[in-house]
C-alpha cells in the first residue's frame, strides 16, 4: 500500500459531487483509489431477504465509495480543507504534513 495520503479514520471534506461541503471520517479504503467516508454518497439498496445470512431485505442504505480526488483532509486549526505533502523527520520517519500551515498529521 505504501504512504497514503488520506487514510482510515482521518476527518476529511467532500470537494466535489452530490454531497460537496459534508465532513466524516473516513470508515475504509476500498482500494487505492476509493474510499468510504461515514454519511456521505448515502444510496438506498433495495435488498431480497437472505435467512442464511439473516437479512430481512427491503430498501437499505449504506455508504458507497468515492474517489479519493474528490475528499480532502480537514485542517482543524485553519477549519477548512487541506492538501497533504510528506517529511522526512530526523529520525527518518515519513509523517504526513499539512500543506498550508506545514504541521504534522500523524504524531
Amino acid at each position: 500500500m505504501g504512504m497514503r495520503k488520506i487514510r482510515k479514520g482521518d476527518d476529511v471534506i467532500i470537494i466535489a459531487g452530490k454531497d460537496k461541503g459534508k465532513r466524516g471520517t473516513v470508515l475504509r479504503m476500498v482500494d487505492s483509489d476509493l474510499v468510504v467516508v461515514e454519511g456521505a454518497n448515502k444510496v438506498k439498496k433495495h435488498e431480497r431477504p437472505n435467512p442464511n445470512k439473516g437479512s430481512t431485505g427491503g430498501i437499505v442504505e449504506m455508504e458507497k465509495p468515492i474517489h479519493v480526488s474528490n475528499v480532502a483532509i480537514y485542517n482543524p486549526s485553519t477549519q477548512k480543507p487541506d492538501r497533504v505533502g510528506f517529511k522526512v523527520l530526523d529520525d527518518k520517519r515519513k509523517v504526513r504534513c499539512f500543506k498550508s500551515t506545514d504541521q504534522l498529521l500523524d504524531v
